[in-house]
């Protein structure tokens, strides 16, 4: 297993493929393990990497989540893109990994070409976004069926990793509540947004969620474009992925 250090930490990180980077970004409380079908994929066309961020996966665990996370985890992927010395990367970030992604293409314009960010909240917390969240995760934790993907992700310490992430995301939307630290108006790389119009978590907030929340951040980001699918639920990428795929692999390399 390979690990690079952070602030005297083990960050786990996997590469597979050959080719210019490709960072696949794993939102909250899952972990890399989420998207090990999804790397084998993208490794036949790019050098593909994983990352647990620190407290999730097999990282080292935190006692505490800070609540500015995204932005915590978007330092722990700048620092290991100079270490390993990646340049003109290429990431995609699903739910909170989507966010983590804009902030480091935000923080670290010289390393990121192009992004995608999918099934994401979008620039600010919401509060019924937060409030839907804490039902939804008291519920999850007695789900045998979601007990089970928090344990595979993370481990016997699961209920650790979910709780310390609910508090994040509760102290952020208290005290922060902005999900980036620069203007999206400075994204200099391509964006593409996606998610799915079936998604019943972000449409349980509003029926036009994604266009609402994706189409202001359009009118923001020069080269930003949208693409919602008719199907499919959280997050996008997985439930639709074989058309997801052919989708980001033409952004990609286009």
């Amino acid at each position: 297993m390979a690990y690079f250090r952070f602030e005297n930490k083990n960050i786990y990180f996997e590469e597979s493929g050959n080719g210019s980077p490709l960072l696949i970004l794993h939102g909250n409380t899952a972990s890399s393990k989420m998207y090990a079908d999804v790397a084998a994929r993208y490794a036949s066309e790019y050098k593909v990497i994983l990352i647990d961020f620190l407290g999730h996966g097999k990282s080292d665990r935190l006692e505490e989540f800070p609540a500015d996370l995204w932005f915590y985890e978007a330092q722990q992927v700048i620092a290991f893109l100079k270490k390993k010395d990646c340049k003109d990367v290429s990431i995609i970030g699903s739910s909170g990994g989507a966010m983590v992604a804009i902030n480091v293409a935000l923080e670290a314009p010289e390393l990121v070409s192009k992004v995608i960010a999918d099934s994401f909240e979008g620039e600010r917390a919401q509060a019924a976004f937060t409030e839907n969240l804490l039902k939804d995760r008291a519920m999850a934790k007695e789900n045998p069926g979601a007990r089970g993907f928090y344990e595979y992700m993370h481990g016997h310490d699961w209920e650790q990793v979910v709780d310390n992430d609910t508090s994040a995301i509760v102290r952020h939307a208290d005290d922060i509540v902005d999900f980036y630290h620069r203007p999206l108006t400075e994204l200099k790389a391509e964006i593409l947004l996606t998610g799915s119009r079936e998604d019943k978590f972000m449409y349980s907030i509003a029926d036009d969620y994604y266009e609402k929340v994706y189409g202001a951040i359009i009118q923001k980001v020069p080269k930003a474009k949208m693409h919602l699918f008719e199907h499919g639920d959280h997050p996008a990428m997985l439930t639709n992925f074989e058309e997801f795929y052919g989708l980001s692999m033409d952004f990609l390399k286009g």
